[in-house]
Formats: structure tokens, C-alpha cells, sequence
């Protein structure tokens, strides 16, 4: 094997989220799921601040091994890449760190909200999609799907302490 090829095939490891977008069915499932041990780790080491200085890290490596696999592909965005499923849980799970300790709650609350908008994507996030580069549209939803999963969940905080539940 060729050292490119060797390395295309690690590029394509890293955006399938360490190979959990290659598992059967629904794989940004998947691949939110993988994120949640390191990024509870993350969570419990380095607090908010790791999460998101991680997430940030992740979406640079991310776009930047996107477009050379991209380049080689026909679909502009398969299933199967799942690194941006991981930026935007990290960030869910960022921002509720800035507000909230850890606990498992929490991260189970973080995935529940981020999987429900990366898969309902209600404005602005299927606008996304269709707007810019595909290694753009492919990571930058997933990123406002992590904002807005975590206002879900703080605004549900809201509404319970506020209705005394």
C-alpha cells in the first residue's frame, strides 16, 4: 500500500469518528454516542473550557481532513463521517458545562437534545447544509445543532425551576 493511500485511509478513520460512522443504521448516532466517553473525560478533567477548546481543535482537523477525502468521493456528504457529530456534541456538552456540573444526567440530556436537532434541523440548520464548501456545510451544522441542543436544555432547566417541578 502506498503511503498516501495509507494515509487517506486514516483521514477516512478520523472523519468516520475513529470507525463509528461505519456501524450499521443511523451512523451520527453512532457517532454521538462514541463521543460521549471522551468527552465526559474532557468534562470531568478540564471542565467547560476543555470541551470547548477540544470541539474547536476537532472542527479544524475535521474540515481540513474532510477536503481531501471529499475530493475522492462522488457524495459530498456521506452518512458516514461522523467527526462532525462529535464537534457538536462536545459543544452541547460544553456549554451546559459552563452552567451545570457534571453528571450523567446531564450528558444523557446533551445527547437527547443534540441528536434532536442535527436530525429535525430546524432554521438555521438545514440552511447550513446548502451553504458554502461541503466541508463547511458538513461540519458548521452539526456546531449550531450543539448551540441549540444545550439552549433546549437550559431553557427546559428553566422551565422546571420555574414551574417548581
Amino acid at each position: 500500500m502506498k503511503n498516501e493511500q495509507r494515509w487517506l485511509l486514516a483521514l477516512r478513520w478520523f472523519v468516520a469518528g475513529f470507525g463509528s460512522g461505519w456501524l450499521p443504521k443511523a451512523p451520527g448516532t453512532w457517532g454521538s454516542l462514541a463521543a460521549l466517553p471522551m468527552g465526559s473525560w474532557i468534562w470531568l478533567t478540564w471542565q467547560w473550557q476543555g470541551l470547548l477548546i477540544a470541539a474547536v481543535l476537532l472542527l479544524g482537523l475535521g474540515c481540513a481532513a474532510c477536503v481531501p477525502v471529499l475530493k475522492r468521493m462522488v457524495e459530498q456528504d456521506p452518512g458516514w463521517i461522523v467527526v462532525d457529530e462529535w464537534v457538536g456534541q462536545w459543544v452541547c456538552m460544553g456549554l451546559l458545562a459552563m452552567y451545570a456540573d457534571f453528571s450523567w444526567g446531564l450528558v444523557a440530556m446533551s445527547f437527547i437534545a443534540f441528536r434532536l436537532f442535527d436530525i429535525w434541523k430546524p432554521f438555521p440548520i438545514r440552511q447550513l447544509e446548502h451553504w458554502g464548501p461541503s466541508w463547511w456545510s458538513i461540519m458548521f451544522d452539526d456546531v449550531v445543532a450543539g448551540v441549540m441542543g444545550a439552549a433546549s436544555v437550559f431553557l427546559l432547566g428553566f422551565l422546571l425551576i420555574w414551574f417548581g417541578l
